[in-house]
């Protein structure tokens, strides 16, 4: 099995609940699909766990905008950057900033796999996009709105593509279609002759209405969508106590959006 996480965004307690069930589900592979910080307060934390458990990770827009710059962020999104960035290079342990640093700066931004075991075939991983890796969003809405683009994803696809970005878990077909994690009782079978896009959701910052932090194992033939509750006020009164971070970015957790 593989337990494919996304969107930290800085939320120790979210990404300690995740690694807890990940751990007693027995999985030992992890994939992050990148934006382990960006938003919340607790960015040095969330590096290194991923870094420690994680044997594949990507760059997120969040994660470029702290390596390098924040583009087409909002005001809050933006500061938190710059936040963030200051916390890293503040650390006093200077083999822990360097990790840190050379972590970040050592993140691709597409990994693609065979995982003939799992009897899933070829499998790509990006944060936002097959198109466009670190920055393009795939909304459930596009379907409807922008079938051409549904299409024109799916032509850089040969089989499965996992991705995050949107904070909203569910599975796009080429039809174009896409099915929430409920409509699917929360599984979805793998068929080898067709293509999925497969959005695996938010650790640290769920935007589907489910406070609880969400995530996919891959199983034999299979996508399994889970969520894992974990105690939000805690993380609230954090962003609270951070002046450089908007309380929106607390308070949209107890409300899932």
């Amino acid at each position: 099995m593989i337990a494919i996480i996304s969107d930290i965004h800085s939320n120790t307690e979210a990404l300690a609940a995740v690694l807890d069930d990940i751990s007693a589900r027995g999985i030992e592979r992890i994939i992050c699909l990148g934006d382990i910080i960006g938003y919340g307060p607790q960015p040095r934390e969330c590096l290194d766990l991923v870094c420690d458990r994680a044997f594949v990770t990507l760059m997120g827009n969040h994660d470029y905008a702290v390596m390098y710059e924040p583009r087409q962020f909002n005001l809050a999104a933006e500061s938190a950057a710059f936040w963030t960035r200051c916390q890293l290079e503040d650390e006093t342990d200077i083999e822990r900033r360097n990790r840190r640093w050379e972590f970040l700066g050592s993140l691709p931004v597409k990994h693609v796999m065979n995982a003939e075991d799992l009897q899933l075939g070829e499998i790509m991983f990006v944060h936002g996009s097959p198109r466009r890796p670190v920055n393009e969003y795939v909304f459930p809405d596009d379907v409807y709105n922008n079938p051409n683009k549904i299409h024109g994803l799916f032509e850089r696809i040969s089989h499965l593509c996992f991705v995050g970005h949107t904070h909203v878990p569910g599975v796009f077909l080429n039809t174009p279609d896409f099915y929430s994690p409920d409509e699917l009782e929360n599984v979805f079978e793998v068929n080898p002759s067709h293509k999925a896009l497969i959005n695996v959701g938010s650790v640290g910052q769920p935007r589907d209405r489910d406070t609880r932090a969400g995530y996919v194992v891959l199983e034999e033939s299979l996508v399994r969508f889970v969520r894992v509750a974990y105690p939000i006020e805690p993380v609230v009164e954090k962003v609270k106590g951070i002046s450089e971070l908007d309380d929106y970015v607390g308070a949209r957790l107890i409300e899932g959006r």
